[in-house]
């Protein structure tokens, strides 16, 4: 079941509805058993390693509070870390290992086959998301955060809640538990909120994204040596908006369904093209991911103080000298990782790496930059940010490694700006997204200062722009597509 249907929306309506009208207890069970049949819509197979991980975790948890030495403590981690992870390698990553040592063996000319196991291994949906919480789960009980929870079906809620369970946002148990733990008292406005989060995500799903996704899909799939530098630019824009749109819709939809249930989600997107530094740019682009990075890999890595929520994405990993040689070390592999994570292919490393080199070179010339009147530097900041975190999606978009550094090399060399090979919609489509995605930053921000001086003018302004989403995502919603992230 995915969120743009009719299907989920029919779901959605009957889920919620109950959901204020049952005791604490019997809401528990609703969304618990509303998880399942929301993730068994996809293949109900699967449910049972998802629920595997949850009793596994749910017992481990218990184990490590009540263990009396640090030594049991660790075992106890160390065998859910094993499981967790042990299980994510072999879903996603084992066919990406197997074809890479069989072409290891080739380079010393070694034939190996392999296997057809590996050729027939199913991704399960959203188990990079679910195994991500659940190990944050167990690492914040060993660290002390949180103590373990006792009552099965409210944990199990909590990993398996249907609005994040697929692409997230990847939430801390403290954040959440607490919220499902008690029956909240109806209030109309997370209603409204909740639902226009919806019809918001809805609309950038159905009308903006997937309308992108065709002219992205046919740049892509053209000969590279038809491609201008003008073109390759033009693709990474494109795309840079495609999964933007896509991937916070999801997020929209996500915070809304549960906000119209009386539960809060972090947000995960903030209008992250609109940045003027990397820095700002990974405290505002899928925040909850970031931030999982910075607190179990990065800031470990770096023997620095961890945090226990989800919300600051990577701020803290910028802004050390990059003298030091063990945090240049941690940036790297922290953003190897973190590329690895989104998909089992090296094109993925090669933008976790290209994300590693900006952030380094940012700390770089930050010194540098610091005496520039901050209004000079939040505009040059802006200009400069923008095209950079756009280029870094070519590798993870492109279908190889070769392809991304050939598009690459297009982009640094004058001679390939002499021609355009796209069609004229492409780069007038491109150029409104900039302008429209200014625009509409803007307007955020005027629609936020209306509501605390005008309130009642922020509701006219609210009805009329439901009013116009509404009928687009009415007429768009027919075609079903998957969400991007769906794949990771």
């Amino acid at each position: 079941m995915i969120f743009n249907s009719v299907t989920f929306l029919l779901f959605l309506l009957v889920v919620v509805s109950l959901s204020w009208l049952l005791p604490r207890k019997p809401r528990l069970y609703l969304l618990f058993a509303s998880s399942i049949i929301f993730y068994g819509f996809w293949r109900f197979e699967f449910v049972l390693l998802m629920l595997a991980s949850v009793v596994i975790d749910y017992y481990l948890a218990i184990g490590i509070y009540k263990a009396k030495t640090k030594k049991i403590k660790k075992q106890l981690l160390i065998s859910s870390l094993f499981i967790n992870l042990g299980l994510l390698v072999l879903f996603k990553y084992s066919s990406f290992i197997a074809f890479n040592l069989v072409d290891l063996f080739g380079i010393f000319g070694v034939i190996v086959l392999v296997d057809p196991f590996f050729l027939d291994i199913v991704l399960p949906l959203g188990i990079s998301f679910y195994t991500f919480q659940t190990i944050s789960y167990v690492v914040d009980v060993y660290r002390g955060f949180i103590k373990p929870e006792r009552e099965f079906v409210l944990f199990a809620t909590y990993v398996t809640f249907f609005p994040q369970l697929v692409a997230g946002p990847i939430l801390r148990a403290k954040e959440v538990i607490p919220q499902l733990n008690i029956k909240p008292i109806f209030n109309i406005e997370d209603f409204q909120v909740g639902f226009r989060r919806v019809v918001v995500g809805l609309f950038i799903k159905v009308v903006l994204a997937d309308n992108i996704a065709p002219l992205v899909d046919a740049g892509f799939s053209s000969e590279i040596s038809t491609l201008s530098a003008f073109d390759v630019w033009t693709l990474a824009f494109l795309f840079g908006f495609q999964i933007y749109f896509d991937f916070s819709a999801y997020s929209h939809i996500a915070i809304g369904c549960a906000r119209m249930m009386g539960i809060r989600f972090p947000e995960n997107f903030y209008f992250p093209y609109m940045s003027f530094s990397p820095k700002q740019f990974w405290n505002r682009w899928h925040i909850s991911l970031s931030s999982w990075i910075r607190d179990y890999l990065y800031l470990p890595l770096t023997r620095q103080k961890v945090h226990d929520r989800s919300t600051g994405g990577l701020d803290e990993a910028v802004i050390i000298k990059p003298s030091q040689n063990k945090i240049t070390y941690a940036l790297f592999v922290t953003w190897a990782v973190m590329g690895l994570w989104h998909g089992a292919n090296w094109t993925f490393v090669l933008w976790g790496l290209y994300h590693a080199l900006v952030i380094y070179i940012y700390r770089v010339i930050l010194p540098w930059v610091d005496n520039i009147p901050s209004r000079v530097k939040r505009i040059l900041g802006a200009g400069i940010t923008l095209p950079v975190m756009m280029l870094g999606w070519i590798p993870f978009r492109a279908d190889s490694v070769d392809i991304s550094v050939e598009m690459f090399l297009k982009v640094f060399n004058p001679s390939m700006y002499s021609w355009l090979g796209l069609r004229e919609n492409t780069y007038i489509v491109a150029a409104v997204l900039v302008v429209g995605s200014i625009v509409v930053y803007n307007l955020h921000g005027y629609f936020k200062r209306l509501e605390l001086k005008k309130p009642s003018y922020a509701v006219v302004f609210e009805t009329v722009l439901l009013s116009i989403l509404l009928p687009m995502v009415y007429i768009f919603l027919r075609p079903i597509s998957q969400f991007i992230y769906f794949q990771f």
